[in-house]
């Protein structure tokens, strides 16, 4: 993800997460299908018009947190250092991650981040247990 730097920009990126974070917390707790986007604009304190402005979809409140990690290798691999070869930097990269116990790895067991993954499987009749 890009570094915010500006009062604007830093703004909108609290106004993403809050949004976010709001959505994510309302469907773990009653589940994705039955929470409307008119709650999540409320619990995030913001008009749905703004809502839709960050999530053009009830879908994006949940996938964006897929979404920001599509470029990720690319990012890593500009980012290495001189004299790092692509496969090493993604290598040390993903050690990292696994090391954090990262989400994005796919390998976490956190409470938290299994619920969210049941939550990602289990929602729109697209029932999946996740083990």
């Amino acid at each position: 993800m890009a570094v915010v730097t500006g009062l604007r920009e830093r703004k909108k990126a609290r106004t993403r997460s809050g949004i976010s974070a709001a959505a994510i917390a309302l469907f773990l707790e009653r589940g994705y299908d039955q929470v409307s986007v008119a709650e999540v604009a409320e619990a995030a304190e913001v008009s749905k018009r703004t809502l839709f402005a960050y999530f053009p979809t009830k879908d994006d409140l949940v996938l964006h947190r897929f979404a920001d990690h599509e470029d990720e290798p690319a990012r890593v691999v500009r980012a290495r250092g001189s004299g790092v070869a692509p496969l090493t930097a993604l290598h040390q990269h993903l050690r990292a991650a696994l090391g954090r116990r990262d989400p994005i790895t796919g390998l976490c067991d956190h409470p938290e981040v299994v619920r969210f993954y049941r939550l990602v499987v289990g929602s729109s009749g697209r029932r999946t247990t996740l083990t």
